[in-house]
């Protein structure tokens, strides 16, 4: 007998919500990066009827995030105490890119290169205080600087920087996939490599990404990916109305709403991690990837104003809002052809960071705009002008 594909474990009341059982869960702080991680974004009340959002350009956001957030090559997160994490420099390297800005690219990835890269080419995770201080590296955060150095490389006409992301896609494929029967997966982390069940991030899939990679390295492996990823993104999207920030995935494809990485801490739901599912699928270059980014819109657009941390079911979680849960909506809206809900979504996600800035929010602002209007990150997701 075939198990149920989508079953929370979490503690808590089973609800049953468009025909999904998600689980009603409480408030949890967000882990982000590998077991015991800090909080990856903080959050502030929205106002009611927020006015005079700023107009988005990618480039624009890019240079901005450049000059507030980057120190001589080091992104800086300013409101989490002043440490870095190698999610961050990824994120640096992109804006680089869609700012065209061959300069701060090569500032970025010589910081990285001296502080974070490992012994075996994959980046350890935190740096504080002049030292790593969590040696664990973050896929998402490798997955995304490899991208941005395949793409560097052709932008600039670079092939030392073209080599080097290939040779990190590399030990990613080699180090950081599994194959299930679900088909081949992106680990978060080495520390997940020998756990069955396999800990799995949803957001941290970038079908994008795993083209870039696939196409520099001729590696089958990311075709693989690619595929594995998106059955497993199906599973979750058609059992539940939103992705978890976390999940698991069995040997044998069973697939597991989790509360956090190692199922402790966080509650089950869709928060600070999560939102950037539809934001990967949205800018995917295959119509399946897209539709899938469209599933979440009606849930997303039951009310106005997305809270931060809701349950899987839509329900808002806590009365505060961020700016990467509009840019998650933005991105839903345009995949399923709301293409005025999208443009306001992501000029509200604008207008939010602008008023309360963070390192997160401030990122995922331009990468959304990016993802959603510009074609520099070699997505197919641009905006019709």
């Amino acid at each position: 007998m075939r198990r149920r594909t989508i079953m929370g474990i979490a503690a808590g009341a089973v609800v049953v919500t468009a025909g999904a059982a998600v689980i009603a869960v409480g408030v949890g702080t967000s882990d982000h990066g590998p077991p015991g991680a800090a909080p990856a974004a903080t959050s502030t009340p929205l106002p009611a009827d927020p006015s005079g959002a700023p107009e988005v350009d990618a480039a624009a956001l890019a240079d901005s995030f450049l000059e507030e957030w980057v120190e001589d090559g080091r992104v800086v997160r300013h409101d989490e105490g002043g440490d870095t994490v190698s999610e961050g420099q990824a994120y640096g390297l992109l804006a680089a890119v869609i700012a065209d800005d061959e300069g701060a690219f090569d500032e970025i990835w010589d910081w990285t290169t001296t502080e974070l890269i490992r012994s075996d080419g994959l980046m350890a995770w935190r740096w504080d205080d002049g030292a790593v201080v969590d040696d664990e590296p973050a896929s998402d955060a490798d997955l995304d600087a490899a991208r941005a150095l395949v793409l560097a490389g052709d932008r600039f006409g670079r092939d030392d920087l073209r080599e080097e992301g290939v040779e990190l896609a590399a030990v990613i494929a080699d180090r950081l996939t599994v194959e299930t029967d679900r088909g081949r997966i992106l680990l978060p982390g080495l520390w997940a490599a020998d756990r069955e069940p396999y800990a799995y991030n949803p957001s941290y899939a970038s079908p994008v990404a795993f083209e870039v990679l696939g196409a520099a390295t001729g590696d089958p492996r990311w075709a693989e990916l690619q595929a594995g990823s998106a059955a497993v993104t199906s599973e979750i999207l058609n059992a539940t109305d939103l992705p978890p920030d976390w999940a698991q995935v069995h040997a044998d494809g069973l697939i597991e709403p989790m509360p956090g990485p190692l199922g402790e801490g966080d509650p089950v739901q869709y928060a600070f991690d999560a939102p950037r599912l539809m934001l990967r699928y949205a800018e995917s270059c295959t119509p399946e990837d897209v539709a899938l980014a469209a599933l979440p819109f009606d849930a997303l657009d039951r009310e106005k104003n997305i809270a931060s941390r809701l349950d899987l079911g839509a329900g808002p979680l806590n009365d505060e809002q961020s700016a990467i849960g509009f840019t998650a909506r933005a991105a839903s809206a345009q995949a399923k052809g709301e293409q005025v809900a999208s443009t306001t979504d992501l000029e509200r996600a604008a207008e939010f960071s602008a008023e309360y800035p963070t390192y997160y929010g401030d990122a995922w602002v331009m990468l959304a705009t990016a993802m959603l209007t510009d074609d520099a990150l070699g997505g197919c997701a641009k905006a019709a002008a």
